[in-house]
């Protein structure tokens, strides 16, 4: 049977993945579509993974 294995990319212990959401602000724009703001995670800079951390072996 073949086996799982682990994904090589870290995702963002900050947002978890969802790296960028839109917010709705609670007005509308003339032609009726909701007025939204995009936010993106500040530490994966809206990509939702980050590099894996180099391991310090111990005693150093």
């Amino acid at each position: 049977m073949a086996q799982h294995s682990l994904a090589r990319v870290r995702i963002c212990r900050d947002c978890d993945g969802f790296a960028t959401v839109t917010i709705t602000t609670g007005t509308r724009n003339p032609d009726g579509t909701r007025a939204t703001l995009t936010a993106s995670c500040p530490t994966c800079k809206g990509h939702g993974t980050t590099k894996a951390l180099a391991l310090v072996p111990a005693g150093r």
